[in-house]
């Protein structure tokens, strides 16, 4: 899959979620409560923020692992495998979760 496929998935994705919206042209993610929660990095993949024990619980149901961007691990984000692309009803669950995590944060 092409990082423009996976953009069109992400657009795809944020437009079903009325709380929040796209941000970032050549990078698009996500933010609130002066916290970025996803992105797309430029290896065309997906990045959600979640609690350390829902990071760690993802990681090993999605076997997945540390989300990366320009070469380093963001604290706090998993990559979204590709095979999970094509649930955008999951998708959109797993981003509102990662929204209202942020949003439970302290306010920067």
């Amino acid at each position: 899959m092409t990082r423009d496929d996976v953009l069109k998935i992400y657009d795809e994705l944020v437009e079903r979620c009325p709380r929040f919206e796209r941000k970032g042209k050549t990078m698009p993610y996500t933010s609130a409560n002066g916290y970025m929660f996803s992105q797309l990095n430029k290896d065309g993949e997906i990045g959600m923020r979640f609690s350390k024990e829902t990071q760690m619980r993802y990681m090993k149901e999605l076997e997945t692992s540390y989300f990366k961007s320009y070469g380093a691990v963001m604290k706090g984000y998993i990559v979204i495998p590709e095979a999970m692309l094509t649930d955008l009803d999951k998708l959109v669950d797993y981003l509102n979760e990662s929204y209202d995590y942020v949003i439970g944060l302290e306010p920067k």
